[in-house]
Parts: C-alpha cells; sequence; structure tokens
C-alpha cells in the first residue's frame, strides 16, 4: 500500500506538524521509500535463522539482566522540578493540547 499525500498531512495533523508543500511532497517521497524497503525484507526467508535474545552482550553475558530490582530514593518534586522551564507547587507546567 503506498503512501499518499493525505496520508503524511494526516500524520503532520496528528503529530501537530505544519508542513510546506514541499516538505509534504519530501516525506511522502521517503515515506514511500522506507515503506518500499521494508516489503523487500519481508521477501526475506527467515525460517532458518535462530532466535536471538535481546537480553545478552556481544560477550553472552546475560546476568545483568536477571538481576534483582532494588528501590532506590527518587529525587523528589523539588530536586525534579528545580531546573523545569515552568514548574508550580512542585509539579511540571506545559501547554494545553487537549480540545481547543
Amino acid at each position: 500500500m503506498p503512501i499518499t499525500k493525505d496520508d503524511v498531512e494526516n500524520i503532520a495533523m496528528l503529530a501537530r506538524l505544519e508542513l510546506t508543500d514541499e516538505e509534504t511532497e519530501a516525506f511522502t517521497r521517503q515515506l514511500g521509500s522506507i515503506l518500499d524497503y521494508i516489503d523487500k525484507l519481508d521477501e526475506l526467508d527467515t525460517a532458518d535463522v535462530p532466535r536471538i535474545s535481546p537480553c545478552s552482550t556481544a560477550s553472552g553475558d546475560t546476568e545483568y539482566a536477571r538481576r534483582d530490582d532494588v528501590v532506590r530514593p527518587g529525587l523528589g518534586q523539588r530536586l525534579a522540578t528545580e531546573n523545569a522551564p515552568d514548574a508550580e507547587a512542585g509539579y511540571f507546567k506545559v501547554p494545553k493540547v487537549i480540545g481547543g
């Protein structure tokens, strides 16, 4: 399924991006190329490729992935918001993005 200019415009709207016509055309071509490449990868026969573990290192050491969780103290609100550009009462203030 090729990507269309309407698809890119819809994605941009959902991401709250304002794209120029040139950017829309460029992203349409670029995303189309990416999807074409993925289609080519889907043609590969991977039946005999062994599964890999995402929790292993080059040396094969997986001990770090099985360690016990350790509870540690957090930063706390004051320290966490200390360098925030806009904080109020220990919380991060951000612009409203839902609704009007």
